[in-house]
Order: C-alpha cells, then structure tokens, then sequence
C-alpha cells in the first residue's frame, strides 16, 4: 500500500479502560483489524465520527476492533466519571482508553481531534485520516486489509472485547434543553432517551412527566413559535434534533412530530441548504427561527411561512473571528438567546459568550480556541470552559450555563464584568426563567433544577490552555497535507481544483509569508524567529469520486482543522506533515 517502511504500532497505554473487561493489547488483537479512534467528547466532529464508524462496525463486525482513545481538550474532559457519562451519553460501543495525560496521542503522532489510525492484522500501522467523511474510505481500505491477510493467514476473526455498562433507569437522561409553556407545563429535550419530555408541577414543587415524543435523535434546542405563527403553520414548538440533522415541529394539541427541515443526511462541502450539520440550539428572532448549526459553525435561519431554509453568518471556518455575518468565524454554537435588537451566542469551542447587533458580531467572553478557565472579572480577563447554554436574566444581564465548570454565570453588559451565580451543578448546558424561577438543566445529573439567580458563589480563578505537544520548526518550513483518494475512487476534478488549504496563525505575525487560501495542499511558509512561537491554524479539504463515475456515482468531501502550536528553533523541523486521509506514498 505504501512505498514507506512499515511502521510498527505502539502500544497502549492510559489511565484505565472503560467498555471492557480489562485492558487491552495490541497483542492479544493481533489477527484483526484495529482502527484506533483519537477523540474528546467536547468535539462535534469527533461525535460525528463516533456515528460514521457504526455501519463500518457492523460490516466487518469479525475482523475490525475499533477502539476509542480518549485524548481531552478541556480540563473537565480529563476527569474519569465525566468521561464514563459521555461515554453513556454518545452511545460509544466499542472499547475506550482513557488518555488524559495524550501519553497514545504522541506515540501516534496525532495533531487533531478526530484522528483515525488503522493497524493492519500482523500490527503495523497502515493509514492515517484526520478528520471527519472517511467511513467510505476506511470500509474500502479494510475489505482490502481483510482479503490480503486472509489470504496470508494472518486474519484470525474473532468476538468483540466490548463489554456494555450496566444499564441506568431516570426519567430524564442527559436532558439538554429546556422550554416553558403558556400553560406551565416545561417542555425538555431529553437527549439521551432520544425524546421531547412535557413535564408538569406537583404539589411539592417538582415535575413529573406527562408524556413522551418519540422519534428524536439526541435533540438539543427548543423554541416556541409566537402564537400567531403557530396557528399558521400548524405546529408550536421547533426541536434542534441534532444527531438526525434535522428541524422537527411539534403540534402540541395532537402529539404530532414532522420534519420542516434537513434530509437526515449530514451536510458536506457542496452540499445545498436541503441538509444541515448537527444543529444544536433554535430561536425565534426578527422574525425566522435562528439555528445554531455547530455541525459546521454557522448561524442558519428557518422560515416557517415557507419552509425557506438560509445560511446567516459563517464561513464554515472553526475559530473566533468578529465581523460582519458572512465573515465571521464560530466555534460550536451551543446556544442562542434573543435580546431584542441582539442575538447572544455561546460558541462552546472557544469558550465565549458572543452576540449579533445590527449585522455584526461581536465578542464578550473568550480568547479562542485553545484558551479557558473559570476566572470572574473584566471582560479581557474573565473565562468560561465550554459553555452550552445562555438567555437573558431579568435585570438585563445575561445568564451562561458555564457547562465543564459546573457554574452558573452572569454577565453584564453594562460594566463588562462576569460574576459567578453558583457552582457544583452537574454539565448545566441549559438555562430557562418563567414566572420570576429560574431553572437549570443538569445533564449529567440527570434533572430539571431550581436556582438563585439572585446569588454569588466564587470562581477558582484558573485559567488555562488546552496543552498539546508543541512542535519544534524552523524559520522556513513546508507544510504538507497528504491525501490520497481511497480504494476504487479517483481525485475530484471535475468541477476544478478537487482541493483547498487555508492557513493562519495566532499571533498573526507568526506567519512573515504563506497565509491565506490556495488549493494546493502544499504550502511554503516564512515564520517569524522574532515572534517565536504561536499555533498554526490550518483547514484542508480533498474531494474524490468512484472512478467509474457516470450516473449515481459517489462522492465524497474529507476535511479537516488543525491547531498545531509551534515554537521557532535553528534546529527545528524544515516539514510539518499533516494527514489528511489514506496512505502517505511520498
């Protein structure tokens, strides 16, 4: 397959092991198929990923160990019973090493989450994809690993060593989202049992639950239509059902759920606004329903009149870039919360709470994509760590479910000061006040829960970066992304250049020459010793075709970001390789 000398697999090595009895070696998996899976439950792309890899599973369910390497970005992603919850929560079926310290991050050279190695049956690795689209690529590449070693003799299939958790039974599961109705009931996106749950007030001041809409897929965000526009359409609430990649309407009175937006399939590079990507919150503003399509890190709006779906701000670019709507760049919006003439975000990748004024956006809290903490204070010196939920305090300030610190904070608007409202919650990821009472969705505890919002607690006043190894470069340096179509298809040219590379750097001085947009996948670069180190911001994409092409034939969009820190030496490497997918001939 490649012209390099084979390269002998590391061995695993890790805090502990979760979804089976014990732990795992390369060695006792010799015979098989084992593709290795770089991840971190924060990531879109990488619960992306986790779904792509189930049909591949299924295929080769004798001859293929998948195995999930848990390799944190966030601080709160590297304690082990937050990691046994997202576990649980995304469904992973397969075998996971818990990585905190990316001690099986380095020895496989990965740089981006996700990243995919393949290790072929006598152990040596054979393939390397960043990014998510590959499912097609590896199902292809392994059906060819599969018949060569049988061939050999050196396939032994066997039983998988998944071993499932003990199930757990609450009325809620990793609920998300919250929403209040006219007649007080709450309404509840109740991902993890892939429902909508109504709930209503007891005596006691509780909830129990009414009744269940089946037919989600991990929904997220909630809205109600204004009346007027209910009536109309003939259905009250809007659900972000985020893993079927779609909007669904709820018709209250009958129970009915129908489709209003998305195919089920998840939108690539090229494809038109009849697919979405992971839309994970919804609101109505000025006049359209709002969706945070964190997917793909825009900002798409929905009109019900006429089922018009349209991209509002965006580039598909992952980072945290202020300006106007199409040049702005988002990290994962999680949530939305109208203001009136504003729009507040929380773009949980770069840890910001965000808002749209008058066709700009703009940053409150936040750094970038690396950079977190849980810091109260001055705009420029506050932190959040992933938050996923936001709306509008009484007094005017803005309330942010501050999610992997397990806080509730406050901003305000006026002073530029974030405050902690209260601490010790379970993932709040959702914030609802009706009536003067404010409610928090605990994900991980599994509950709707009444809050304060009058009251102060403390932050702990870290702040911190997500710690990757840095690389050693020198002034000049080729960066260099391998892609190589896989089995049975051909690049993608058709239409022009089949390939596109952007490249930028924080500080942006780091970078004297090479920036910017090219379509090649190879790029000189000029860095700045004066400057000395920075992170490389660099997005790839390939396209590739069935050779055979003709009618029906497939296609496919690989893509990937990275965020590689680097530090200028004399010594230092004169080439950065980057895999983009497939095998590296060069």
């Amino acid at each position: 397959m490649s012209s390099v000398p084979p390269v002998r697999a590391p061995e695993f090595r890790g805090r502990g092991w979760l979804n089976t009895e014990g732990a795992l070696t390369l060695r006792e998996l010799r015979g098989r198929v084992v593709l290795l899976d770089f991840w971190t439950f924060c990531c879109i792309n990488c619960l992306h990923v986790l779904d792509e890899l189930r049909e591949v599973e299924e295929e080769f369910a004798d001859e293929l160990v998948v195995i999930g390497v848990h390799s944190p970005k966030f601080v709160h992603e590297a304690d082990p019973e937050a990691l046994v919850a997202a576990v649980e929560r995304y469904h992973v079926t397969h075998p996971v090493l818990d990585d905190p310290e990316l001690v099986t991050w380095q020895a496989y050279t990965a740089r981006a989450w996700p990243t995919l190695v393949l290790i072929d049956p006598e152990g040596y690795v054979v393939a390397h994809y960043a990014g998510e689209g590959h499912a097609h690529a590896l199902s292809a590449q392994i059906r060819e690993l599969v018949d060569e070693h049988r061939a050999k003799g050196t396939l032994q299939p066997g039983d998988s060593p998944y071993v499932p958790p003990d199930p757990t039974h609450t009325d809620l599961r990793f609920p998300a989202k919250a929403l209040a109705l006219p007649d007080g009931h709450l309404l509840v996106a109740d991902a993890g049992h892939d429902q909508v749950v109504e709930l209503a007030p007891d005596a006691a001041g509780d909830h129990h639950v009414v009744r269940r809409f089946d037919g989600f897929r991990e929904p997220n965000g909630l809205c109600l239509l204004p009346d007027e526009m209910a009536a109309e359409v003939g259905y009250d609430v809007v659900v972000a059902d985020t893993v079927a990649h779609r909007l669904a309407g709820i018709t209250l009175a009958t129970g009915e759920v129908r489709t209003l937006a998305g195919d089920g399939n998840q939108w690539f590079q090229g494809d038109g606004t009849e697919r979405l990507s992971s839309p994970w919150d919804v609101a109505w503003w000025q006049g359209r329903v709002w969706i945070a399509m964190a997917g793909i890190h825009q900002l798409w709006t929905f009109d019900p009149r006429n089922n018009a779906v349209e991209i509002a701000a965006g580039t598909t670019n992952e980072g945290l870039v202020d300006g106007p709507l199409d040049e702005a760049w988002f990290a994962q919006t999680s949530a939305l919360a109208p203001d009136g003439e504003r729009l507040w975000l929380a773009d949980s990748e770069t840890s910001s709470l965000r808002w749209i004024e008058a066709g700009e956006v703009h940053t409150a809290i936040g750094q970038g994509l690396f950079d977190f903490g849980f810091r109260d204070g001055p705009r420029d010196e506050a932190r959040l760590q992933h938050p996923l939920g936001v709306a509008v305090l009484p007094d005017g300030s803005i309330g942010v479910c501050d999610t992997y610190n397990g806080a509730l904070r406050r901003f305000d608007p006026e002073s530029g000061v974030l405050s902690t409202i209260s601490s010790g919650l379970a993932e709040p990821s959702g914030l609802l006040l009706r009536n003067g009472t404010a409610y928090v969705v605990e994900s991980t505890a599994h509950r709707i829960a009444q809050v304060d919002v009058d009251a102060t607690a403390a932050d702990t006043g870290f702040e911190a970066s997500t710690q990757r190894p840095t690389t050693e470069v020198g002034a000049r340096l080729e960066l260099r992304v391998p892609f190589s179509p896989p089995p049975g298809q051909k690049v993608d040219d058709r239409f022009g250049p089949s390939s596109q590379l952007i490249v930028t750097a924080t500080p942006a001085a780091l970078i004297r020459n090479g920036d910017g947009r090219g379509t090649d996948l190879l790029r000189s670069l000029e860095l700045d010793p004066a400057v000395g180190e920075g992170v490389l911001h660099v997005a790839a994409r390939a396209a590739s075709c069935d050779v055979a092409g003709g009618e029906g034939a497939a296609c496919r969009m690989h893509q990937q970001d990275w965020g590689v820190p680097v530090r200028i030496s004399a010594d230092g490497g004169a080439e950065l390789v980057l895999p983009l997918g497939g095998v590296d001939k060069s």
